[in-house]
């Protein structure tokens, strides 16, 4: 695991530079100034005084400024990470472990940092007397800083009260001796002024060490450290303000039930899972570093603790030079060993920390782990009921297919249980995906709503066809094969599709029709159409009506013409009676209203300029052509052939379709 690094700076040499200056400042500050009517007099020197140092009876302890900062530097991090590393999967206990986590770690950097401050004690005992003037000058900047302010500040009041002391007697004086006060004042004044600008540059200077951290080297790393983490070291309303807010948990998906809910929730705990075995990793590498820092003051503890036990199992000395310098070593262990105590039980209380957060980041990942297992599971059985409900509606859809294709053997009925059970089954496997896939059903009720209006406005009429479909392959409807007039074109019904209607072109007039090799394609919709209006015949029906027109001479005897052409007619229309009269009983049957029997029949009335016999008979779609023609051959054998009908029929007969279309 990688950590960074924070090295104690060297001084930086505008600052020495700055140092030097203060310096010169600090010799003018401690020269008296001399008082009013009085001379100055030249500053001594300031002495060269040494600090006497006692020799070195304990052993030097192994510790590294670089070590201390990266230790701190790790438990930042690890701070840093287990705060904000983990995301909350919507389980209750979240909030629980994550403020254990929350204050573990805050007590854990905390108990770093009062560890790191002992050992940069320690340190700068140990470099006490051995460390180079630069490093001395250096570590005293912040302190001689400070007592230089404090005595301009004093110097600075010493000048305003004299100041104002002058102030007050100059009215008072005469005038012979006013200049002298007054000049004595500006004098002052100027003083002032120049004392008043040196405390400026001492609070910039003092400032500017406290932001770049340059008091004492490794305690200034400490201290700038300690100012990138305010919510853990920070006093008062700073800390209040920053202290970061626990993470709210969010809503379980797992809990809205549907697949894509579950699958989603089980990646989230899956992925949290392993931030918290990355955190319990590095939790254990931050322990190992605290550990490695004990090292070498357990040692150390361990050595002076032995020392004085060898102090104490000593028998008293007779001497008193000898007492002197045993009670000077007892002074120095007892104070090393306030200082390695000092170091060394943050330390340990640090690990124990670190364990404690360990095992709450266990028991974090426990109980995801645990959750993680109940959603996968039900994902298992979610997956499975689909395939089984799948499997089902397959398994239903080919039992139907194979019953319609056995039981059922007209085409057109056939057909439409076979649309039937494609909209059935495809409903079913719709119904199923939504409710094993999808988890929010009230969102989805609203959001097809909206999409169900868009496509009734966007596919109307193609949604009118799909109902119009229903309607054409009802009981009354119709069927392919069946011959029907719509928008004035006539044909032969091909094909019946889900939106669109075929015919086979007819195209003739009266009663030859004939195809014309085109298929004309129309929208299911067109029967909901009132301009369009669509013929076909009665179900079960393929005969229609047609005529034999003759035009009767007023003189001549229409009744016997009558009688004869009646006759012919029939001899032709018995050929084909016995289908048309099998068709007919179907009508019976199917429908709930008594038709009568089809049978030729004969009619006389008035035309535009004579009489007309018509003689109406039924005839077969399908062999209508062949009938007319056999029937022209016998009218014409009638007429030329029997004296009387051809003296009583006037013009040639026709024959005429009676139904148009």
């Amino acid at each position: 695991m990688k950590s960074f690094k924070i090295f104690p700076r060297t001084a930086i040499p505008g600052l020495r530079a700055a140092t030097a200056v203060l310096a010169g400042i600090t010799m003018l500050v401690t020269t008296p100034l001399p008082s009013s009517g009085q001379a100055s007099k030249p500053a001594k020197p300031p002495s060269q005084t040494s600090t006497p140092t006692s020799s070195n009876v304990l052993p030097p302890i192994q510790l590294e400024g670089s070590a201390t900062l990266q230790h701190l530097n790790q438990a930042i991090s690890w701070y840093r990470h287990s705060t904000t590393g983990v995301q909350a999967v919507g389980l209750p206990t979240d909030a629980i472990y994550q403020d254990n986590t929350q204050s573990l770690g805050a007590e854990a950097v905390r108990l770093a940092f009062q560890s790191a401050r002992a050992e940069s004690a320690l340190i700068a005992a140990q470099q006490k007397g051995t460390s180079t003037s630069e490093n001395s000058s250096e570590a005293s900047q912040q302190q001689n800083l400070g007592n230089l302010q404090a005595k301009t500040s004093a110097r600075i009041a010493d000048l305003q009260s004299q100041i104002d002391g002058l102030n007050s007697q100059i009215p008072k004086t005469a005038a012979s001796r006013r200049t002298a006060l007054v000049s004595q004042r500006d004098s002052l004044q100027g003083q002032l002024q120049l004392q008043k600008a040196l405390l400026d540059a001492i609070q910039k200077m003092m400032s500017f060490l406290e932001t770049n951290g340059e008091a004492g080297g490794l305690e200034g790393s400490i201290n700038q450290l300690a100012r990138s983490i305010p919510e853990v070291l920070g006093t008062g309303t700073t800390a209040a303000k920053t202290t970061p807010a626990s993470t709210s948990a969010k809503p379980s998906l797992a809990t809205s039930g549907g697949l894509i809910g579950e699958a989603m929730a089980l990646y989230d705990y899956m992925r949290a899972v392993r931030e918290i075995d990355q955190l319990i990793r590095e939790t254990n590498y931050t322990r190992e570093a605290a550990d490695h820092m004990r090292t070498p003051l357990r040692a150390a503890l361990r050595s002076t603790i032995q020392r004085s036990d060898q102090l104490g199992s000593q028998p008293p000395a007779a001497d008193p030079q000898t007492l002197q310098s045993e009670q000077k070593e007892f002074k120095q262990l007892a104070d090393r060993f306030r200082q390695l105590t000092a170091a060394l039980l943050p330390l340990s209380q640090e690990m124990v920390v670190l364990n404690d957060a360990k095992t709450n980041f266990d028991a974090w990942r426990n109980s995801i782990a645990r959750e993680s297992k109940y959603i996968l599971r039900s994902v298992l059985l979610r997956v499975l009921g689909i395939l089984l409900a799948l499997g089902a509606i397959l398994f239903i859809s080919e039992i139907w297919r194979r019953i319609t294709f056995r039981y059922i053997s007209e085409p057109r009925r056939r057909r439409q249980f076979l649309v039937l059970r494609r909209v059935v089954i495809s409903f079913l496997v719709a119904i199923v995906l939504l409710m094993g896939f999808v988890s929010e059903f009230s969102s989805l009720a609203t959001f097809a709503g909206f999409i169900t209006a868009g496509v009734a406005v966007g596919l109307q009429a193609v949604l009118l066809s799909v109902a119009a479909y229903f309607f054409i392959i009802g009981r009354y409807g119709i069927r392919v094969g069946d011959r029907i007039s719509v928008a004035g074109v006539t044909g032969d019904v091909v094909d019946i599709g889900l939106v669109r209607l075929y015919l086979a072109e007819l195209a003739g007039t009266g009663v030859d029709f004939y195809p014309t090799g085109r298929i004309a394609v129309f929208s299911n919709s067109v029967l909901f159409q009132t301009t369009t209006p669509l013929f076909k015949q009665i179900p079960g029906t393929e005969y229609t009506w047609h005529e034999v027109v003759v035009k009767i001479a007023p003189e001549g005897n229409h009744k016997a013409a009558e009688d004869k052409l009646l006759k012919t007619v029939g001899e032709v229309y018995s050929k084909y009676q016995h289908a048309i009269e099998l068709q007919h009983s179907s009508i019976e049957r199917r429908l709930d209203i008594q038709v009568r029997t089809p049978h030729p029949e004969a009619r006389l009335q008035f035309a535009d300029d004579a009489l007309e016999l018509l003689v109406r008979y039924p005839v077969e779609i399908r062999r209508a052509p062949d009938i007319d023609e056999e029937m022209t051959r016998k009218v014409l054998q009638l007429v030329q052939g029997d004296a009387d009908v051809k003296a009583t029929v006037s013009g040639t007969p026709k024959i005429r379709s009676a139904i148009k279309g």
